[in-house]
């Protein structure tokens, strides 16, 4: 699979806690994402954060968090990312998704090691 170089970031803001289904929410949609063949989803977990509530969502010892902060990116064309938008709405209740153009600098390897 090849990107080409100018693509879509589609950037995910969500809890740990989240849920589709029995499922991790972010796993639900990173699962999603190989079925529709995009070409990668990473799942980063944060630390600390805070959203729409306001109320700080933290990982310190002292103050033991549940539904730490998970933001999913999702690379790919702009007309893969507009298909799976649908299919994402349908799985999120809550949450920020953002969207911004990328440039795609290299994907993949074609060395012959």
């Amino acid at each position: 699979m090849s990107l080409p170089k100018d693509a879509m970031l589609l950037r995910i803001f969500i809890g740990e806690d989240d849920r589709c289904g029995r499922q991790p929410l972010y796993e639900a949609i990173v699962m999603k994402a190989r079925e529709m063949h995009m070409a990668g989803a990473t799942v980063l977990r944060g630390p600390l954060g805070f959203g729409h509530s306001s109320r700080v969502h933290t990982s310190k010892i002292l103050r033991l968090s549940e539904d730490l902060p998970i933001v999913v990116e999702i690379v790919d064309t702009q007309d893969k990312i507009d298909a799976f938008l649908p299919v994402l709405d349908s799985m999120i209740g809550c949450g920020l998704v953002t969207l911004e153009r990328v440039q795609v600098i290299q994907y993949g390897t074609s060395r012959n090691d």
